[in-house]
């Protein structure tokens, strides 16, 4: 699908954090003034896919009024290096001017993805690939559950999943009215719940969670669950698969103050392998399939590249139609509840977290597996 099978993204995640905080990660992390060189880097390494983000808030001046300056300087340089992109809509931050309880915020949210569609169709060639709005169960979660980020409410998550994606729905639709060949990557978080070894009867319970409630906004976009919204199979096109070491965990932890809940451990008989997850998902989906987050930390970021190598390599031996991983973030980022933060999971890292458009230091461990498995696939080819 892509002119290579590994992609990365650039963390474009806005909006307002748990205090109350503007935070825009492709400023945050100098990426908005590097990506050029950030493109030149990854097409050497033999990367040509990414995903990247039209931030909402910045395009959207009210009124029927769209401002794609912040855009059109990365499509052309995606373009001059060769680099293709699925574009980011909706990633969390949304325009003060929306209300995304209100009636009219689907309607709202397709003028302008009808908007950049157009923009996308004349200022750039190829395909056309986007996702509408990225991750409604975990923006479902974080920001109308619990309150981390904006519309920062909480016990509302139900409703806020289906806002969202009956807005994606018609989003989906103004997106097609320009280009009907337009690809679709919905992504959202993979999970899986354990069942605690001293809790054995909360066993239905947690199944009910990893057969069901997980696929909720999957379910929703292609017409299963809450069908007058309007999803049908090609609304849900390509299913985009976010997934990190933290997205198994035991039923039952509390979250802590920033949502996050404490991972299965590495060694946790009760993990369930990559490839058997993404068969699970392919069995009920059919249709193409794309990881379209994935990574690790520290020092486990190169063993965490090559273990998602290996598993899909066995995918794509069983027929499993996965066409490209996405390492995401492929740029070391700050938090965004605590900017002064930063979590090394990218494979390049600034040298200053202060300067993060300045000098950058490789995850060596990372590259070196980059490298390795590109030899790898030119020789694979030859035979």
């Amino acid at each position: 699908m892509f002119r290579s099978f590994f992609l990365a993204g650039f963390e474009g995640s806005t909006g307002y954090n748990r205090h109350g905080q503007w935070f825009d990660q492709v400023v945050a992390t100098g990426h908005e003034k590097t990506f050029r060189e950030d493109y030149r880097a990854l097409a050497k390494l033999g990367i040509h896919g990414i995903r990247e983000v039209m931030r909402w808030p910045l395009i959207d001046l009210g009124h029927g009024r769209y401002d794609f300056s912040s855009v059109a300087p990365f499509m052309l340089a995606a373009a001059e290096n060769g680099i293709e992109v699925i574009w980011d809509l909706f990633h969390y931050g949304f325009p003060r001017h929306v209300d995304v309880w209100s009636r009219e915020f689907p309607s709202l949210f397709a003028d302008y993805c009808y908007a950049a569609a157009r923009f996308a169709d004349r200022h750039s060639e190829g395909a056309l690939y986007v996702t509408p709005v990225n991750e409604p169960s975990f923006m479902a979660y974080a920001a109308g559950e619990k309150g981390l980020f904006a519309p920062h409410e909480t016990g509302r998550g139900w409703d806020l999943k289906v806002a969202l994606v009956r807005a994606a729905i018609q989003g989906i639709d103004a997106i097609r009215s320009v280009r009907p060949d337009a690809r679709i990557v919905n992504a959202d978080p993979l999970c899986r719940a354990a069942v605690p070894e001293e809790q054995p009867d909360c066993r239905d319970e947690v199944e009910d969670f990893n057969n069901r409630l997980v696929f909720q906004s999957w379910d929703m976009l292609c017409g299963r669950l809450l069908p007058e919204l309007g999803g049908s199979r090609a609304h849900l096109d390509i299913v985009g698969i976010n997934y990190y070491w933290t997205n198994q965990w035991e039923w039952g932890l509390e979250p802590s103050p920033d949502g996050t809940i404490p991972p299965l451990s590495d060694h946790d008989p009760r993990r369930v392998k990559l490839g058997d997850l993404v068969t699970n998902v392919w069995d009920r989906y059919g249709g193409d399939l794309i990881i379209t987050e994935t990574t690790h930390v520290g020092e486990k970021r190169g063993p965490w590249l090559r273990e998602v190598a290996e598993e899909s390599e066995l995918l794509l031996r069983d027929g499993v139609p996965l066409q490209g991983v996405c390492i995401y973030p492929i740029l070391g980022m700050p938090e965004w509840h605590s900017p002064q933060d930063w979590t090394a999971m990218g494979l390049w890292d600034p040298v200053c977290h202060q300067e993060p458009h300045g000098a950058r230091v490789p995850c060596q461990p990372m590259l070196d597996v980059f490298r390795d498995l590109r030899v790898k696939a030119l020789i694979s080819a030859a035979n």
